[in-house]
C-alpha cells in the first residue's frame, strides 16, 4: 500500500461506485459490501474470515505502511489487488475507526473513476473561469443554478441566479429560446448554434449563438440543462479570417507568374480586408534573381507591380502600376518591414515619415490606417504588400495585422516559387534558343524558314528542333526533329542530338546511315539515364538530302510525320517516305525515299505539335496543312516563307498549343546546265595534261580567269594520285555558284591523309599543296569508290 494521497478524495465522485469493507483489529475481514463483490469478483462468502493481506496482488503485508492502528493499516492510500480473473485492480482507500469498536470500516474506489472524474473537474474548472464563452447550468424549470455570465451580457452573475434562460436574450428572441432549450430537456437532443438575440445593454446590436444540451444521472434521469452563449462577433471574426485564408490558398499560387501571382495577391485583400491594396516587387524578383539584401533609406530597385481599388478605379496621383519606386527616406517603420515585421500604422504618422514629396504617391487622400507587410520567403525580402482602409470607418487592430502577416507569409512563398520558375525557364528558353539555328537561310541550293513555338504559350520548352545544314558541292540538310518529354532535360536532349546530327552530315553519310549512327546514339543516352527513366528517352527524325545540281532530294524518317510537298504550280502533296522507328529503338533499318524536284518546290517538315493545333484527328489535321499550304502558295505572286510560316502558326499565338512545335519551310533552287562541267578520263597518266587543258578552257569561258593557276595545280595533283592509287575511270567535275567547286572520283575507297613531308622525300605533299590553294576540301564515299571535292572563293565581281 502506498502513502497517503488527500488530493484524491477531494474529487467528487457517485457513492454508489465506493467499495466498502469492515475490518477487525487482526485485519480479517468481517463484512463486504456488494460493490466490493463486483470489483474484484469475490463474494462476501468468499472473502469475510480472510485476512484483508490475501486480496493483495503480491498477497505480503509487508509493503503496508504501518501507522498508529493496530490493523497496521494506514489511514489513507492506494493499494494494488487482485481479481478474481488474475488481473490487478488499483484503487484508492481511506480507513475511518469506529468509536467504541475495534473495528474500522474501508473505504476504496478504482483510480481510474477518480483519474476520469478529475479530468472532468478540470475541465469543469476551465470552462466556467474563461471569459469568451458564458456557460449556464439550469434546473428542470429552466432556473439558473451557477453561471459564469458577466455584467456584458446582462448582470452579475450572483444577481443571476434564480432567473430563466429568458431573461438573458432580448424579447423577440426569449420565447423560441425557452422554447428551444425546453424541448433539448424534454428529448435529450441537443441545440447547436442557435443565434438569437442576447439582451445586453452595452451592446444591444450584439449577436449570440446558443448551445444546449441535457444533463443527466445515471441511468439516464435528466436533472437540468447546460446552456453555452458565444459571441457571434468572435466566430464572425474567425470565420473571415478562416475564408479570408482559405481564398489565399485557393487563389494565390495557381499561376506562375510573378506579375500574375501579385495581382492575385492584391484581388484577395480588396475588399476582404481593405478598400485598397498594392504589391510592390524588386526587380530582381521580376526578372527571376534573388533580390539584394538592403538595409536603410535610398533606392530599392522596386516596382509597383499590382493594385487593386474596391471602387474600381485606382487614385491617378498616386503611384500606378508598372511604375518605379522613387528613393525612400529612412523611417522606424521602413527598418521594421527590412527586418521583416508587419507593421499598423496611421495615415498621418505615414505622411509625416514618407515627407511632403512622397506623400501624394503613397498616401491615399481618404486613408486613415494602413498595414504593411514584407513579402518574406526563404531568407529574401522580395517585396512589400500595402493594405488601406478609406471608406471603411472601424480601423486597423492586432488581429487584422496578424491575418495580414499569414497572408503575406503564405503569398511570399508563392511570388518565391514564381520568381524561381522565371529563372529556370528562362535559363531553359534561352538555352533552347541558343541551341537552334538562324530562322532564315538563303543557301545556293534552298531558301529556307524555320519557326519555333514553345507549348503553353512559353510556360513549357521540349526538345523540337529544326535545322539547315550546307554541305559540300553545294548540297543541303533539312532536319527537324522531337525528343521525348518536355523541359531542360529535352532540351539538353535535343542539343546534342542537333550536335551529332551536324557532326555526321559533314561525313556526307546517306540519309539511311545517318539515322542508323544517330539512333545508335540515343541507345546510349538510355544507358546512361537513370534506370526508372530510360522508358521515356527516345526522339523522332526526319533527315532529307538536296542536290541542287542533280535536282534531287532523298529522305528518311526515324519515326516522324512525312514532309508535304508543294509544287511550283501550287498543287500539294504528301512526300510519300517510308516510316523506319523512332530513335532508341534500335535493330530496325531506315529507308530512304528519293524524288526528283523542280526549281521553286516548297519542302514543308513539321513536328507533331503542328497536328494538335486544331480540333481535328491527325488525318484531318494533314489535310488540313496540305490545302493551307495550296491556299497560301498559289499564284504568281505568293508570299515570302517567313510569312508563310507565320500564317500555318497563327493558332499558335491565339491558343497556346499543348505540345511544342517546330516547322521548317525550304524553298528548293537549282544550278542552271551551263554552271557545271563533267569529264571521264581513263586510267592513264598522260590524260593529266587533257584535265588540265579542260579546265582551263572552261574556267576561261565562265571568266575565271584567275582561278585558272590554282584549279590548273589542284587538278593535276587530284587526278594524278587518283590514276596512281585508285586507278579507273576518273571524273571531273566542276561546279559554279557562289564558289567554284572541283571535284575528282575514282573507284577505290581508300581515305585520302593530308601530312607533312619531311625534307628529304620525295613525295606525299599533293594534298598539303591542295589544302594551301583552297578554301577547304574533303571527301565523301558513294555506292562506288569515292570523290575528293575543293572550294575556291570567287571574286564578288565575277560572280
Amino acid at each position: 500500500m502506498g502513502s497517503c494521497t488527500d488530493d484524491i478524495w477531494g474529487q467528487s465522485f457517485s457513492l454508489n461506485d465506493i467499495v466498502t469493507g469492515v475490518l477487525d483489529d487482526q485485519g480479517i475481514v468481517l463484512c463486504w459490501s456488494q460493490a466490493a463483490a463486483n470489483l474484484l469478483g469475490l463474494t462476501a462468502e468468499e472473502v469475510c474470515g480472510s485476512p484483508v493481506w490475501s486480496l493483495l496482488a503480491d498477497g505480503s503485508p509487508g509493503r503496508c505502511e504501518v501507522s498508529h492502528h493496530r490493523t497496521g493499516i494506514p489511514p489513507c492510500g492506494q493499494a494494488l489487488l487482485r481479481h478474481r480473473c488474475g488481473h490487478r485492480v488499483e484503487v484508492a482507500f481511506r480507513t475511518v475507526r469506529l468509536g467504541g469498536l475495534s473495528q474500522s470500516v474501508v473505504l476504496a474506489l478504482p483510480l481510474q473513476h477518480l483519474a476520469s472524474r478529475g479530468q472532468g473537474n478540470a475541465f469543469l474548472r476551465a470552462l466556467f473561469t474563461q471569459g469568451h464563452i458564458e456557460v449556464g447550468i439550469h434546473d428542470l424549470d429552466l432556473r439558473t443554478a451557477f453561471t459564469n455570465v458577466t455584467s456584458q451580457v446582462s448582470h452579475p452573475s450572483d444577481l443571476l441566479l434564480g432567473s430563466r434562460v429568458r431573461d438573458l436574450l432580448s424579447p423577440q428572441d426569449a420565447e423560441d429560446a425557452e422554447s428551444a432549450v425546453r424541448q433539448v430537456v424534454d428529448t435529450g437532443m441537443p441545440l447547436i448554434g442557435w443565434e438569437p438575440r442576447a439582451r445586453a445593454p452595452q451592446m444591444p446590436d450584439q449577436q449570440w449563438s446558443l448551445s444546449a444540451f441535457r444533463l443527466e444521472e445515471p441511468p439516464g434521469r435528466p436533472t437540468g440543462v447546460a446552456t453555452m452563449l458565444t459571441p457571434m462577433a468572435t466566430r464572425q471574426r474567425e470565420r473571415h479570417r478562416l475564408d479570408l485564408l482559405h481564398e489565399t490558398s485557393a487563389r494565390i499560387g495557381g499561376s506562375l507568374d510573378v506579375l500574375h501571382t501579385s495581382q492575385d495577391l492584391a484581388d484577395v485583400l480588396v475588399p476582404a480586408l481593405g478598400d485598397l491594396a498594392w504589391v510592390e516587387l524588386a526587380y530582381a524578383t521580376l526578372t527571376g534573381d534573388e533580390p539584394p539584401k538592403l538595409a536603410g533609406a535610398g533606392l530599392w530597385h522596386t516596382r509597383r507591380a499590382a493594385m487593386a481599388s474596391a471602387t474600381g478605379s485606382i487614385p491617378s496621383r498616386l503611384l500606378q502600376t508598372g511604375m518605379t519606386l522613387p528613393p525612400m527616406p529612412d523611417s522606424p517603420f521602413l527598418q521594421r518591414l527590412q527586418r521583416g515585421e508587419t507593421v499598423l500604422t496611421s495615415a498621418r504618422s505615414a505622411s509625416e515619415q514618407l515627407g511632403p514629396e512622397l506623400s501624394p504617391l503613397f498616401v491615399p487622400e481618404r486613408g486613415h490606417c494602413v498595414l504593411y507587410s514584407p513579402l518574406f520567403a526563404r531568407g529574401l525580402v522580395l517585396g512589400v504588400v500595402v493594405v488601406w482602409r478609406t471608406d471603411r470607418r472601424d480601423l486597423f487592430v492586432e488581429e487584422d495585422r496578424e491575418l495580414l502577416a499569414e497572408i503575406a507569409s503564405r503569398a511570399a512563398l508563392s511570388v518565391d516559387n514564381a520568381r524561381r520558375y522565371t529563372r529556370e525557364h528562362r535559363a531553359a528558353l534561352a538555352l533552347q534558343q541558343r541551341l537552334l539555328p538562324r530562322t532564315t537561310s538563303d543557301l545556293p541550293a534552298v531558301e529556307a524558314a524555320g519557326s519555333y513555338v514553345p507549348a503553353g504559350g512559353g510556360a513549357d520548352i521540349g526538345g523540337d528542333w529544326f535545322d539547315v545544314i550546307p554541305l559540300p558541292s553545294l548540297r543541303v540538310a533539312l532536319v527537324v526533329g522531337d525528343v521525348v518529354g518536355h523541359g531542360l532535360h529535352a532540351a539538353a536532349t535535343m542539343g546534342r542530338l542537333r550536335t551529332a546530327v551536324q557532326s555526321l552530315a559533314d561525313l556526307e553519310l546517306e540519309p539511311d546511315e545517318l539515322l542508323t549512327h544517330v539512333d545508335d546514339l540515343v541507345l546510349r543516352f538510355a544507358e546512361e539515364a537513370d534506370p526508372t527513366e530510360r522508358d521515356t528517352v527516345g526522339a523522332t527524325c526526319l533527315y532529307a538530302l538536296y542536290d541542287p545540281v542533280a535536282r534531287r532530294c532523298a529522305v528518311a524518317s526515324a519515326g516522324h510525320p512525312p514532309p508535304v510537298l508543294v509544287h511550283p504550280d501550287g498543287t500539294t502533296e504528301m512526300f510519300e517516305v517510308l516510316p523506319g522507328p523512332p530513335l532508341g529503338v534500335g535493330g530496325m533499318p531506315f529507308e530512304v525515299t528519293s524524288l526528283q524536284l523542280e526549281p521553286g518546290s516548297i519542302l514543308a517538315l513539321y513536328t507533331d505539335g503542328l497536328m494538335t493545333l486544331g480540333e481535328q484527328d491527325v488525318a484531318g489535321e494533314v489535310s488540313r496543312l496540305t490545302d493551307r499550304l495550296a491556299v497560301l502558295c498559289a499564284g504568281t505572286m505568293s508570299p515570302s516563307l517567313r510569312e508563310i510560316g507565320r500564317s500555318l502558326l497563327s493558332r499558335a499565338t491565339e491558343v497556346p498549343p499543348r505540345d511544342d512545335v517546330a516547322l521548317l519551310l525550304a524553298r528548293t533552287r537549282a544550278l542552271p546546265d551551263d554552271a557545271t562541267a563533267t569529264w571521264q578520263f581513263p586510267a592513264d597518266p598522260a590524260i593529266v595534261t587533257e584535265a588540265r587543258e579542260d579546265v582551263t578552257r572552261q574556267l576561261t569561258s565562265w571568266g575565271l580567269y584567275h582561278l585558272v593557276f590554282t584549279t590548273e595545280l589542284v587538278v593535276s595533283e587530284l587526278v594524278t594520285n587518283a590514276i596512281r592509287y585508285a586507278g579507273g575511270p576518273v571524273s571531273l567535275r566542276l561546279i559554279r555558284d557562289d564558289v567554284l567547286v572541283c571535284e575528282v572520283s575514282d573507284p577505290s575507297n581508300t581515305q585520302p591523309r593530308l601530312r607533312r613531308a619531311r625534307w628529304t622525300d620525295e613525295g606525299g605533299r599533293g594534298l598539303y599543296l591542295v589544302a594551301q590553294l583552297t578554301t577547304r576540301w574533303g571527301s565523301r564515299y558513294g555506292q562506288t569508290g569515292k570523290t575528293i571535292w575543293t572550294e575556291q572563293s570567287l571574286s564578288p565581281a565575277t560572280k
